[in-house]
């Protein structure tokens, strides 16, 4: 099979199960892909690199910009809620307004997704990187979660970069790789991914091969 795209874009679903032959419960990840677009085709020659820009879900056109609704009717293509670019294959004939969906991929494929994780907020070190509490015995101050000690006094007189300590935790981009296709179910648009996906249901996910 001619590989035409290297990635599609998608949203995520939910959490399931599937069954297979033999009876084995396998986790799965709904993931809701495409149809995505081709908004834009880059080319080495004018833009200095060679990609593909697609789209996905449709956008109506009050809640698109000026700059954006310019783009759109320069490519001829309806307007867009979600853009990204993907590498383009070399030797394949891409055309503005193409459609690409989930038959790009078929069950046994490896995939990799990216996503957003779930944003938790500003989260102490217990929280965050699973830190143990402090000892509840006599004498203790109300330091029980705290993180302690984070560097020496005098030598080396300061804190060390990347020291593990309170602050944001989530709410950045998490690629999981290795992601086994279970079931492609073309007529609703879904892919069925072994295994969990970051992000929270309905978050916007980048599906690569």
């Amino acid at each position: 099979m001619i590989q035409k795209m290297r990635g599609l874009i998608g949203k995520k679903i939910g959490m399931t199960r599937v069954f297979n032959s033999i009876g084995h419960s396998i986790p799965v990840t709904v993931l809701e892909v495409g149809p995505c677009y081709v908004t834009q085709i880059k080319t080495a020659k004018k833009d200095g690199y060679d990609a593909v820009q697609l789209g996905f879900l449709e956008l109506k056109k009050k809640h698109t910009t000026k700059p954006l609704e310019g783009h759109f009717k320069k490519n001829n293509v309806m307007p867009k809620k979600v853009l990204a670019e993907f590498k383009s294959v070399p030797d394949f004939d891409y055309k503005l307004g193409q459609i690409f969906n989930v038959s790009l991929f078929n069950e046994g494929d490896f995939v990799a997704v990216s996503g957003k994780s779930k944003g938790r907020g500003f989260s102490g070190t217990i929280k965050k990187y699973s830190f143990s509490t402090q000892r509840k015995t006599h004498g203790q101050g109300d330091t029980h979660r705290h993180v302690g000690s984070i560097g020496a006094a005098s030598d080396p007189s300061r804190v060390f970069p990347g020291k593990k300590m309170p602050g944001r935790y989530g709410n950045k981009t998490v690629s999981v790789e290795g992601l086994e296709v279970i079931r492609v179910n073309e007529s609703k648009n879904q892919l069925l991914v072994k295994g969990s996906v970051p992000g929270a249901s309905n978050g916007i996910v980048y599906i690569t091969r």
